[in-house]
């Protein structure tokens, strides 16, 4: 088989990889109210719950790291999704909240395996290629997830059981993993590799990377609260905000690495991070709200490059071995969703959600003044 076709399949393979965990994590999201009334928990109980899920990626990440610094991401990328086809329909059918409880924590660790574990392949197939594919491949994750979303949705819109919905969402996931299973690259490493914490520039990017992930989560938590509480629209309307920030990063992301290949990391990362702040003080600042609505597609191209760049850039960096690095970040990008919303909040209640996102903005500014490090080869 010709290097071509090997590169080309191991692309194919990484995007499939890609669009089954977006896919498979928003699946959920429409299930989760008949799971959370499934075992008769109230809103205070649900959000305990859901904590496991965070908690098996967050254990799961630096694990994968590891082992796919060991054996290659191949593995890796196989267990973390078909753990997420089998889980997905037993979420539905527990009634307890002791078996929900260690579904969600194995769902999550499936979740943070295939996340590391996608990546690092990602990284080995640029290096093949000497090319740009991250944003591409992040962009299938978007994919994915829309996908999932709408088809779960649909399904329950039309009367499918909820017994019933989530087998064909994890029959279509396992479709793409069956497809993409023999195409993964299988990467041979050194079972010397020792594990190393973080430090150097891995540190920066888990830092660069959790802010990122904390724009996102930001826009998802709170958007529509934030549109409301500045009288934009009304709760009926409130949600396009975050409609238009996907379809946003779809786009960018699709054409992402043609971008970067044309202007580079540097300038990419310098005009993501002040585009994405110019969003967030469009919302702020509009009294329209057709004006504030293209803050938030603002902040959607302006962010979407900004992560594939940090996992290229922890994947070519020599301080530590580059799945432990990827693992580093993606741990830390995680830690900024689950975390940094909540602060937010928090923030927001002692002084307002507005102050609350001006704070955000004064965040990313980190981002375009530490492109000279990220971008350096």
């Amino acid at each position: 088989m010709s290097k071509y076709l090997i590169t080309s399949q191991a692309r194919l393979a990484t995007r499939l990889s890609f669009f089954v965990a977006g896919f498979c994590m928003a699946c959920c999201a429409p299930l989760f109210p008949f799971i959370k009334e499934n075992v008769g928990a109230d809103e205070k109980q649900f959000g305990l719950l859901l904590l496991y899920f965070g908690l098996g990626s967050i254990i799961a990440m630096p694990i994968t790291g590891f082992l796919a610094a060991k054996q290659g991401s191949k593995s890796m990328v196989l267990l973390g999704g078909f753990g997420l086809i089998v889980f997905l329909p037993v979420l539905t059918i527990a009634e307890s909240s002791v078996i929900l409880g260690f579904s969600l924590f194995i769902f999550g660790a499936s979740l943070g395996t295939i996340d590391v574990a996608m990546n690092i392949h990602g990284v080995e197939v640029e290096t093949l290629e000497k090319r740009s594919l991250m944003s591409n491949f992040h962009a299938q994750f978007s994919i994915g997830g829309l996908i999932g979303a709408g088809l779960m949705t649909l399904l329950l819109f039309v009367g499918v059981s909820i017994a019933i919905a989530p087998f064909v969402g994890a029959t279509v996931a396992l479709l793409a993993m069956i497809f993409a299973a023999s195409r993964l690259l299988n990467v041979s490493t050194s079972v010397e590799t020792p594990f190393v914490f973080p430090r150097g520039i891995v540190l920066l990017l888990a830092l660069l990377a959790a802010i990122s992930f904390l724009v996102e989560g930001a826009v998802l938590d709170w958007g529509a609260l934030l549109v409301i509480d500045r009288q934009l629209a009304g709760p009926q309307s409130a949600g396009i905000g975050y409609i238009l920030f996907s379809a946003a990063m779809v786009i960018a992301r699709l054409t992402g690495d043609r971008i970067v290949g044309i202007f580079g990391e540097f300038w990419v990362l310098i005009s993501g991070g002040i585009i994405t702040i110019l969003g967030i003080l469009v919302i702020l600042v509009s009294t329209f709200p057709s004006l504030a609505l293209i803050g938030f597609i603002l902040i959607g191209l302006g962010s979407a490059n900004l992560v594939p760049i940090f996992f290229s850039a922890a994947g070519r960096q020599t301080v530590m071995p580059a799945s432990l690095a990827i693992a580093s970040v993606t741990t830390t990008g995680y830690a900024g969703v689950l975390i940094g919303p909540a602060m937010m909040g928090f923030t927001a209640d002692i002084l307002s959600l507005s102050v609350a996102f001006w704070l955000l903005a004064l965040i990313v500014v980190f981002i375009p003044l530490t492109a000279g490090l990220v971008a350096k080869k």
